[in-house]
């Protein structure tokens, strides 16, 4: 079956057909790095990450660059969002940067996203993005006004071919970024004249400055994969401005088209509002790996569409920390049972076509991840294949080895290679206990002390499992658990 992706460029669901065969080249939109993460973010990176895992998992090369924006995204006040976090902690601003890479990495790494094989920085490339201006200046795509670059959207037909927007939609009033300056209120800055607060500074031919936020990803990715290369990646609310004027930009300065195929993530909302630091309404992800496991927040995530929003609650977290849990338990059973002395196939003994096709399960799997990465049907294959797991363990047959092997292959190339939601140490994972039946032991205990009102002896299991590494959380008629990140 081939694989179909959904086009953001053409609104279509498209053959996937990499320009090179089986050499992908990816890019994905990164982070501001002002400040810690969000689950904003993990839906973003996570969906991104299972893209390239799963075009890896089906035989592609993938060549995936992943930025980071250190300088010239503005608030909507027009302050750099960079200088603005620095002024707010009394730092350096490239101090702020540093410290919020490591911890975008280190929150990336925990929820199992894999690192990009480049992760460019705009400040790094402040050179380059000066010659792109100059070209545009010169093609007449481009104009300087008082030590500041703007685009022409009126040079382009093509602007707004992404977000299907055009120019008379975009007169004043749109939301664009209005300045007097500007031919057009749609034309965006290349480059931006530096104020005397202004720190990040650069010489350029037109004064000191600092590089807008658009030019930067269309540099950094025509420079590590050229161009046309095949997906750009990233969040659906950056569709407009920051997509289209990419587009128009790069197409302009290299006359051939930037990106083939656009897959873009749709946002988190709480009540019905994307969650954003200016909007005050998000949990950063540090905070909620301390109330949810990495492969929960996972599941969590992959249990809608990619391309679909997703509305924030905690029922919806703790549903996705019983489901992995319920994936966990399974294959610690499956794995136990691997290790015990088990008869060779034969008499009494449930057969791989005994049992059922068992390769089924990864046919079903791939067709639902062949149609655009259809990751909640994918979750749905894995249910199957746990109840089938759990029946086939806890009923009289005896089951061979090579079964049980097929079954543990299963889970890890697809829970665990192409998901993230099955980590590689789990036999580890509590000292190499059976940690599942150890707590669940344990907090049947602590309920029969709580109905008992001896809140002391309740307390004190709670207490001795935090201590220990293990996190619980009450909910209304529900107690659930996980290792503490």
């Amino acid at each position: 079956m081939a694989l179909k992706v959904y086009n953001y460029l053409t609104h279509e669901l498209e053959r996937f057909r990499p320009i090179d065969g089986e050499i992908v080249r990816m890019y994905v939109c990164g982070p501001t790095v002002s400040d810690h993460a969000h689950l904003g973010h993990a839906k973003t990176y996570v969906a991104m990450d299972v893209v390239v895992r799963y075009l890896s998992h089906r035989g592609f090369q993938v060549y995936h660059v992943r930025n980071f924006t250190d300088v010239g995204h503005s608030l909507d006040t027009g302050e750099d969002r960079i200088l603005h976090g620095a002024r707010r902690q009394g730092l350096n601003p490239m101090e702020l940067v540093d410290i919020y890479v490591r911890s975008f990495l280190a929150d990336m790494d925990t929820l199992g996203v894999q690192r990009p094989n480049i992760s460019p920085r705009a400040a790094c490339h402040v050179p380059e993005i000066i010659t792109w201006v100059r070209a545009l200046i010169e093609q007449g795509h481009a104009y300087e006004v008082a030590g500041s670059v703007y685009f022409s959207v009126a040079s382009s037909p093509d602007y707004g071919k992404l977000g299907r927007r055009q120019l008379p939609d975009l007169q004043a009033g749109a939301p664009v970024q209005m300045c007097a300056e500007k031919r057009h209120p749609a034309d965006f800055a290349l480059w931006k004249a530096a104020d005397s607060e202004q720190t990040l500074r650069w010489p350029s031919p037109w004064g000191e400055g600092y590089p807008g936020w658009h030019i930067e990803c269309s540099v950094m990715a025509t420079k590590y994969l050229g161009v046309p290369f095949d997906i750009h990646g990233g969040g659906v609310e950056n569709i407009f401005p920051h997509n289209d004027c990419e587009i128009v930009q790069a197409e302009a300065h290299n006359h051939v088209p930037f990106a083939n195929t656009w897959l873009l993530a749709g946002s988190l909302r709480v009540n019905g509002a994307k969650m954003s630091k200016s909007l005050g309404n998000f949990l950063t992800i540090r905070d909620a790996l301390h109330l949810y496991s990495p492969e929960a927040i996972r599941y969590f995530v992959l249990s809608s569409h990619y391309r679909a929003p997703v509305d924030f609650s905690r029922d919806a977290l703790k549903a996705a920390q019983r489901g992995a849990n319920h994936l966990h338990a399974a294959v610690r059973q499956l794995r136990r049972r691997m290790q015990e002395k088990l008869p060779t196939e034969g008499a009494g003994t449930a057969a791989l076509s005994d049992v059922s096709s068992l390769e089924t399960y990864r046919a079903r799997f791939r067709a639902a991840m062949d149609d655009d990465f259809n990751t909640p049907v994918a979750l749905a294959v894995l249910s199957d294949l746990v109840s089938e797991t759990n029946r086939m363990l806890d009923g009289s047959l005896l089951v061979s080895l090579g079964t049980l092997s097929t079954i543990d292959k299963l889970f890890r190339d697809l829970a665990g290679d192409v998901l993230g939601i099955l980590p590689r140490n789990l036999e580890m994972q509590g000292d190499g206990q059976m940690v599942g039946e150890l707590v669940s032991y344990l907090l049947d205990l602590r309920t029969e002390f709580r109905d008992a009102q001896e809140w002391g002896r309740a307390d004190a299991i709670r207490e001795r499992l935090e201590q220990v590494g293990i996190a619980i959380e009450d909910g209304p008629g529900d107690t659930t658990w996980h290792m503490k990140g």
